[in-house]
């Protein structure tokens, strides 16, 4: 009803702009009740009795106001239109091969236009033309390499402007920073971010550097103190299983490089000797790596990570990396270490919670899985243990750690969701498969190759809806 019919958007130039979004949309065209000048005033008036005569001249001065800001509305839109022909013509002369030095038609025009002309103008070309260098991002982000970045999407560089907005403040607030990465942490901004949720680093700002020099101190007087005795015999078994199975890793590249491994062995090593209640067990080696590739990511602009060659980093910076990534690893820990410890208690309370859950929210999927033999156990032990990290590619893990960090208990409550969720998404195939080995093969082998965010911010939304479900209310949650 905003469009008249038979009207056409204007046209831009391919190569210059995007077609309108529609936030550009939305700022071009209001309606009669959109005007925020009005509204002191209608609401005094609705505050007494009201008489039509009152009503009929309130409305006639809105309809007035309403009328002129679409004239100017329309000035506008004529106006920034001539100026990007004028600029289209201006860079098709430059393409053309015309590198004259000469003051440009709109660069003339420009000049003998209004102050906010003249500013939206130069917005607009700052939005069309190619960045040749990328600003500082926040207190605390490192700036090792300057190189450009590819370019964001209008709605991600909004996002991102909220972030850094939220971080350079003198006390980041760590409820809004939880609410704004509920759905997604742009990815210049994912290392501070996931260090304050973590609790690694402090809210004030000017405590930060103080206290990672002094965590990054101690994480290093440990490998001192401990490293050596690897190959002691009361240590040798830990520190044997640890080079084990770091092979078994993800991804695949960034696992065969030697300072890699070396890293993670005193990573794990050292977390194994301070926390001998569980010691080292099989999947925590998977709980380092999205640490460490997003540290590796406040240092470096590359898309593909995981073919980046760490050991080209400087030794300082990968001591920084080396040492973030394991007290953040250990904030994750502490919250599920009943995992990791004697027969894995916290790893057989959840798969059976997630058997009750999913057996109330689809018992068409759990009685065919019981039908045809299949236990719980069978295949989603592996993914409490690691945290869904072997059922999807990296890319995902770190998305979905965006919103678990955000969650309270989200690496354990709130994953519980996640992987009801996660079951049931595949309900079509799984009641198609009659047999049980095909089942189990189907159930260990998922095919989410390809997902990437869309597939996970599905997943997150149907887990939140279960949550909200039946999170507070046990006589739906239990038989």
């Amino acid at each position: 009803s905003l469009i008249k019919p038979g009207s056409k958007p204007p046209t831009t130039p391919v190569k210059l702009k995007k077609v309108s979004t529609f936030q550009e949309f939305e700022s071009k065209t209001s309606d009669a009740w959109d005007l925020g000048d009005d509204d002191d005033e209608l609401l005094a008036i609705a505050a007494e009795n009201l008489n039509t005569e009152v009503v009929m001249e309130t409305a006639h001065k809105v309809i007035q106001n309403h009328s002129k800001l679409q004239e100017q509305h329309k000035f506008q839109e004529e106006h920034l239109q001539e100026e990007k022909q004028l600029e289209s013509a201006e860079l098709t002369s430059i393409a053309c091969g015309d590198n004259r030095l000469v003051k440009s038609v709109s660069e003339g025009h420009t000049s003998s236009s209004s102050d906010n002309a003249s500013e939206n103008s130069s917005m607009q070309r700052s939005q069309s033309l190619p960045q040749t260098s990328t600003p500082p991002l926040v207190s605390g982000m490192a700036d090792y390499n300057t190189s450009v970045t590819p370019a964001l999407t209008e709605r991600e560089a909004s996002r991102l402007d909220k972030f850094k907005q939220l971080l350079v403040g003198p006390n980041t607030d760590l409820e809004e920073l939880r609410k704004l990465s509920w759905s997604g942490i742009p990815k210049r901004v994912r290392p501070i971010a996931w260090k304050l949720l973590s609790g690694y680093l402090p809210a004030n700002v000017d405590r930060r550097d103080s206290t990672l020099k002094r965590k990054r101190k101690e994480y290093f007087a440990f490998v001192e103190q401990y490293y050596d005795s690897r190959n002691d015999e009361n240590h040798q078994d830990t520190y044997r299983q640890i080079h084990i199975d770091i092979p078994r890793m993800s991804p695949e590249v960034l696992r065969l490089q030697p300072k890699v491994t070396e890293i993670f062995e005193r990573i794990l090593f050292i977390w194994a000797i301070r926390h001998p209640a569980s010691g080292y067990v099989q999947g925590i080696n998977d709980l380092v790596t999205p640490f460490f590739v997003v540290f590796v990511c406040e240092y470096i602009e590359e898309e593909e990570v995981e073919n980046f060659d760490v050991s080209s980093l400087p030794e300082e910076v990968l001591q920084n990396i080396e040492a973030d990534s394991y007290w953040c690893m250990s904030k994750l820990l502490d919250g599920i270490q009943d995992n990791y410890t004697f027969a894995q208690p916290g790893i057989q309370k959840k798969v059976k919670m997630l058997e009750e859950l999913v057996s109330r929210i689809d018992e068409q999927v759990h009685r065919h899985l019981d039908q045809h033999e299949v236990k719980y156990l069978q295949f989603a032990f592996r993914w409490m243990n690691n945290l869904l990290m072997r059922e999807v590619p990296l890319r995902c893990t770190i998305r979905l750690w965006d919103t678990y960090q955000s969650e309270p208990e989200g690496f354990s409550h709130f994953h519980l969701y996640v992987c009801a969720a996660f079951l049931v998404r595949w309900r079509k195939e799984i009641l198609e498969e009659k047999d049980f080995q095909e089942l189990l093969i189907f159930l260990q082998n998922l095919p989410t190759v390809h997902w990437g965010n869309e597939e996970i911010s599905v997943l997150l939304a149907e887990a939140y809806r279960l949550k909200f479900a039946f999170a507070d209310a046990p006589n739906h949650y239990k038989k």
